[in-house]
Order: C-alpha cells, then sequence, then structure tokens
C-alpha cells in the first residue's frame, strides 16, 4: 500500500488543516420577522424557536447578534390583514412597517448589512407577488410596484433590496430606477433561480402569505428543470444584479452549483423555513444530532457553491459557538 488518504485524516488539527471548505459568520444571513406594535412577539407553531417581534424587540436581539459577529440580516414584515389590499398599496407606505424598521436598525447598527425583500406577497389580500386579475399575474403592473418599493427602501437606508417576486424584467428597471434617484450603491440581491418548492409552507406562516387561491407555479421555477433556471440566472445578472439567489438550498445543490461554474458574482443560497423546521423536527424526535445536521447541511450548500448563505440557524450557531469569525 502505498497511498493512505487516513493520514490526512488522523487528528482534528491535520483535518481542519486541509478542509476544502469553511463555515464562517460573516457568511451567514440571519432572516427577521417583523410585526407592527411594542414589546410583542409571537411564536410561529411551524418554526420552533422562530418568533415575530415587534421593532423595538427585534433591536435588541440585533444587538446581541452583532456582539456575537453577525454581519447581515434579511427583514420580512407580518403585516395586518386589514392592511392588505388587491393592489398591495401598504408596501409603498413610507411610514410602513419595513421603512420605519429599516430606519431604526440603521440608525443604531450603520455598519449592520440590512436587506430587505421586495414582493408583494406579504401586502397583497391574494397572497401572490404580483397583482392578480381573473386568475392571472400581472407582470408590468407588479414591477411598477416593485420598483417604487424598492426606491422605498432604499430611502429608508437598506444596504441590498432582494426582489423575491420572479417577475421578468425587474431587475433591469430597479436598478435603471435606484441609479435614476440616485441611490448608485444599493445593491440588488436578486433571487435569480427561485423554484415553485413545497418547502415555504413554515415561511407562509410566519407571513401569514399562503395564496388565497392558486399556485405560483405560472412565475416560480419547476423543480424538474435546471437550465430554466441557469437563463434566469444569466438574464438577471445582465440587468444588473450583484448577486444571484437560489432557492431552497438543500434539495437544488446542483442547481447551485451550476450556477457558480456559469458567474463571477456572488452567490447566495437560502435554507429556507421548510428545511430549518425538517431539522428541528427530526432533531426533538432523537433522529438527529442537531448541532451536526446544521454544519453539515450549511457545508453541502457551502461546498455546492455558495458564497453566502441566509439561514434561520445564523443566531443559533454564533450563541453555541458552532463555528469561529
Amino acid at each position: 500500500m502505498i497511498k493512505r488518504g487516513r493520514i490526512l485524516r488522523k487528528n482534528k488539527n491535520i483535518r481542519e488543516m486541509v478542509s476544502e471548505n469553511k463555515l464562517h459568520l460573516e457568511n451567514l444571513i440571519q432572516p427577521i420577522f417583523l410585526i407592527s406594535g411594542k414589546n410583542k412577539r409571537e411564536k410561529i407553531k411551524t418554526m420552533d424557536g422562530i418568533e415575530r417581534k415587534s421593532i423595538d424587540l427585534q433591536i435588541k436581539d440585533i444587538k446581541k447578534m452583532v456582539s456575537m459577529g453577525i454581519k447581515s440580516v434579511i427583514i420580512f414584515p407580518s403585516i395586518e390583514e386589514n392592511k392588505k389590499n388587491k393592489n398591495a398599496t401598504e408596501a409603498l407606505n413610507p411610514k410602513g412597517l419595513i421603512p420605519n424598521a429599516v430606519k431604526e436598525i440603521k440608525k443604531q447598527f450603520p455598519e449592520l448589512i440590512l436587506i430587505t425583500d421586495i414582493a408583494l406577497d406579504p401586502y397583497n389580500s391574494d397572497g401572490h407577488d404580483g397583482i392578480l386579475r381573473n386568475g392571472k399575474i400581472l407582470n408590468d403592473k407588479t414591477v411598477d410596484i416593485l420598483v417604487k418599493q424598492a426606491i422605498l427602501h432604499a430611502k429608508s437606508g437598506a444596504d441590498f433590496v432582494a426582489p423575491s417576486d420572479m417577475m421578468d424584467g425587474r431587475i433591469l428597471k430597479i436598478r435603471n430606477n435606484l441609479d435614476k434617484e440616485n441611490f448608485k450603491y444599493v445593491g440588488i440581491i436578486s433571487y435569480a433561480a427561485k423554484y415553485c418548492s413545497s418547502l415555504y409552507g413554515p415561511f407562509r406562516d410566519a407571513l401569514n402569505s399562503a395564496p388565497k387561491s392558486g399556485d405560483k407555479k405560472t412565475y416560480q421555477i419547476n423543480p424538474a428543470n435546471s437550465d430554466e433556471a441557469l437563463k434566469e440566472v444569466i438574464e438577471d445578472e445582465a440587468e444588473g444584479a450583484d448577486m444571484l439567489m437560489i432557492k431552497p438550498a438543500i434539495f437544488y445543490l446542483d442547481i447551485i452549483s451550476k450556477v457558480k461554474a456559469n458567474t463571477y458574482l456572488p452567490v447566495v443560497a437560502y435554507q429556507v423555513s421548510g428545511e430549518y423546521s425538517m431539522l428541528i423536527c427530526s432533531s426533538k424526535n432523537n433522529i438527529i444530532d442537531l448541532d451536526d445536521a446544521i454544519l453539515e447541511s450549511l457545508l453541502s450548500i457551502k461546498r455546492a457553491g455558495a458564497n453566502l448563505i441566509i439561514s434561520y440557524f445564523t443566531s443559533y450557531i454564533a450563541k453555541k459557538g458552532l463555528i469561529k469569525t
């Protein structure tokens, strides 16, 4: 025997020395769910350990996150039903939940990288990412609203806007209008390959944003397709995206890898709510060790090619010291 692979595995220090992929807190992004009011918190029954919180409570949490080394958050609103309508007008309210949260967070944590979601489903009484008329999504009308939403978030202080709607042409229009409004350095993280997945259920519970009728198959990508995802990614890059996101992550590692091989832009993967809840439920039933499973899942995403990972486990990882900064 002249080849002994175990030489490079014989102790922890050697294994770490030759590790091909490493996780860093700087590369993880914590999602946050916001609700209006003060000193309010609500449990999410399908996402054990994750809560909707009012801005004042989230500020306290963010202070802890920053002290632990977390560099970035992405925020999502849970809007009261009486503020929703078919035109998603609350999305453009300058005194709304997200603009107020962005201003307050950036005021207290100016160095924190703050990402906002650009989509209409939290504000739309139909529960869709676009304006729905006679059972059909109106692409161009939706894009016009998304552009205004992106500008509002930029004015409030967002570092990046992240269009998650999968409407055609929205990246180009958002980029052009941000530049026109002198927000040339507000970045765009495009949900470039967002699949029509079964793994979004807990997230929709968190935002109370499930579609009231129909599904999202006419705008989110068919899970059977990979070339289609790459086409969408190439188009979004050409339209001015600064980063490219694939969502979900674990079931789409091949897509992450394929995108990474075809771009020089940073690739972002979203470890979605269903992925989070599957690991939590498996741990609670003593099927897996949670800490080991979290790290293995994130390493698989990193190994596939993701530069950044949005994960609900980010704060948990930092608190337990599972990875080093």
